[in-house]
C-alpha cells in the first residue's frame, strides 16, 4: 500500500502563514516556523492593543482636560466634580475636544463647574 501524506493540506496551511508574514525581515517572511511565530505574536499584540488603545485615549483626554482646567485656575478633579454637581453630562472625549479647539467655551464650562 502506498504511503499517504497530507501534502496539499500542509502546503495550504504553511502558505496561509507565509502570506500573512509578508513584509517581515529575513526568515520571518520566508521560513515557516519563524513566520508562524511572528504572525501569532502579531495577532496577540493586535488583540491586546485594541483594548490598550481605549486606555491610552482616555489618559490623553484627561491630560488635555487637566491642562485646560489649570489654565482656568482649577484642577482636573475639581473641574470634573463641579461639572457633575452642575449636572453637565459631557464625556471626557467631548470635553478634551472642546479644551483643544474652543478655549472660550471651555472657560464657560469651568465657570459652571466652579459655581456648581
Amino acid at each position: 500500500m502506498p504511503r499517504a501524506t497530507n501534502n496539499v493540506a500542509a502546503h495550504r496551511r504553511h502558505k496561509k502563514f507565509l502570506d500573512a508574514a509578508k513584509g517581515n525581515y529575513g526568515g520571518r517572511s520566508r521560513l515557516y516556523r519563524t513566520a508562524r511565530e511572528t504572525v501569532q505574536k502579531g495577532l496577540m499584540y493586535s488583540f491586546i492593543d485594541r483594548r490598550k488603545k481605549k486606555r491610552d485615549f482616555r489618559s490623553l483626554w484627561i491630560i488635555r482636560i487637566n491642562a485646560a482646567a489649570r489654565l482656568n485656575g482649577m484642577s482636573y478633579s475639581q473641574f470634573i466634580n463641579g461639572l457633575k454637581k452642575a449636572g453637565v453630562e459631557l464625556n471626557r472625549k467631548v470635553l478634551a475636544d472642546i479644551a483643544a479647539r474652543d478655549g472660550a467655551a471651555f472657560a464657560k464650562l469651568a465657570e459652571l463647574a466652579r459655581s456648581g
